[in-house]
């Protein structure tokens, strides 16, 4: 039978791996497909070799994970009919093709590096593991911060999951990446002791998690809306009235003691503000900052702007100087003007009452630093304001998941109100215990006011930062071994 070329191997594994961290049952079986990656590239005969079957397989793994942005995409290119859908799909597939190969060249830089480190094919399947987790880390680092599909991810649905409140969700990647890289060990040199310490640590890990318990402590209530507005429609300005007055009559649903929360930027008319309902907390858009504020019937009693404006969608490097081509870009996609948003440098929680609420806005939710400095800072309770009707198909239950972890890694509740996607409320183990997916209405959301401080808050993603240390401690010990 013949051999695969290795370009088809490498898409193949990356295309594998991706379907199995896809919000499903199966995602804990990531492990195995992420072996049959790593075992594929450390094989290969050359740097230059390394280098350009990882970024094969890496922008085969982002075109699986993200192909529901194609699917957005040809919807805003042909949504006035502009454009026929025959030519919008291409198009849409060509202009997103570039997003997933430049994710891939960040991996293909990673594994170039780790080739001219490690000469053996041992040492470079430890140092692709390790290397792994620290670009998964500065993926979470600055304006431009795009964590998606993070590995960790997909223990959300079994217990192992707990121990992001030890060392976030970066730290449950570690554990993949090393876990793999001692399946590939074990099958190919057949050294059994890397697999037996991670089975061990899988089994740790295991007890860990289901020894866990939800918390409690005070109890309160908040009023919770999900929208079905038209995203497209309210970005260019239509229909402000008619979202205005669905919200309106939503609220009215509002039950003694519930604070009211809207999704992001659900506060149309700033200046109408004293015509919602008191306590509340409000998505706002006031150019150039997507804001959440807390409205106690007189004032304003605090506001966070967004940490983390979506890199290409929100925030443009470069704007001052790229504005005209930006500018065209808008109006080709029929978006109305270009108005940047830029990042906010504040995570202090909003005091509403006498409970302080983290409030966060839409893509903070999967970068974890910003609910953790918020829990440092004193939230009880954790609240995410979102705009989901940019996101389609799985994309909306990548989001959701992903910000359920948040409310493990700071042991509190997490709150979501939304326009469209899922308005929830997520206990402290990540667990989903009240829910609404599909059209308008509310929930009443009961939920205790937590304060504990985990070892995560404590202590960040250095613990996961210290196993890929160690990993590539690993690794070198390897290559110098084989190489001796």
């Amino acid at each position: 039978m013949p051999r695969l070329p290795p370009a088809v191997l490498s898409a193949a594994f990356g295309v594998c791996l991706a379907l199995c961290g896809l919000p499903l049952a199966w995602s804990a079986l990531t492990v195995f497909p992420l072996a049959l990656l790593l075992g594929h590239l450390s094989r290969q005969p050359s740097v230059k070799q390394l280098t350009l079957q990882t970024l094969i397989a890496i922008s085969a793994f982002f075109a699986a994970q993200l192909f529901w942005l194609v699917v957005f995409m040809q919807d805003l290119m042909s949504k006035d009919g502009s454009l026929p859908l025959v030519l919008a799909w291409p198009l849409s597939a060509l202009t997103l093709s570039l997003l997933f190969v430049l994710e891939g060249i960040f991996w293909a830089l990673m594994a170039f590096l780790v080739a001219a480190a490690f000469k053996t094919p041992q040492g470079r399947l430890w140092g692709l593991a390790g290397g792994w987790v620290i670009l998964e880390w500065l993926r979470t680092l600055g304006a431009l911060a795009f964590p998606w599909s993070g590995l960790g991810y997909t223990f959300l649905r079994t217990p192992l999951i707990q121990v992001a409140d030890l060392g976030g969700v970066l730290l449950l990647t570690a554990l993949l990446t090393a876990s793999a890289a001692a399946l590939v060990t074990l099958m190919r040199v057949k050294n059994p002791r890397p697999a037996a310490l991670m089975a061990a640590l899988w089994l740790a890990a295991l007890g860990y998690g289901l020894t866990r318990t939800a918390g409690e402590g005070p109890p309160a209530k908040a009023l919770l809306l999900r929208t079905n507005l038209d995203s497209f429609a309210k970005v260019t300005g239509q229909d402000f009235d008619q979202q205005w007055q669905a919200q309106l009559q939503l609220s009215q649903q509002r039950r003694a003691g519930e604070v009211t929360v809207w999704s992001e930027t659900a506060l149309l008319y700033p200046e109408r503000i004293g015509e919602v309902p008191a306590p509340g907390l409000y998505g706002m858009y006031q150019y150039p900052r997507n804001t959440a504020i807390g409205w106690d019937g007189q004032r304003i009693t605090g506001s966070f702007d967004k940490a983390h404006p979506v890199p290409m969608g929100e925030y443009f490097p470069l704007s001052g100087a790229l504005n005209g081509l930006y500018s065209s870009i808008y109006q080709s996609l029929n978006l109305g003007s270009f108005n940047p948003q830029f990042p906010g440098q504040s995570y202090a929680p909003i005091p509403l009452g006498r409970v302080l609420y983290g409030v966060y806005i839409c893509y903070d939710s999967i970068v974890a630093h910003v609910a953790r400095q918020m829990a440092l800072q004193g939230a009880q309770v954790l609240v995410n304001v979102s705009n989901d009707g940019w996101y389609t198909g799985w994309g909306v239950w990548q989001h959701f998941d992903m910000g359920r972890v948040r409310a493990i890694e700071t042991r509190r509740y997490v709150l979501r109100s939304v326009n469209k996607g899922v308005a929830a409320v997520i206990n402290d183990l990540g667990e989903p215990v009240q829910t609404l997916t599909e059209g308008e209405g509310v929930l009443h959301a009961e939920y205790p006011l937590l304060s504990a401080t985990t070892l995560y808050m404590r202590l960040g993603d250095v613990p996961a930062l210290i196993a890929a240390l160690l990993l590539l401690g690993y690794a070198l010990r390897l290559d110098c071994r084989r190489t001796q």
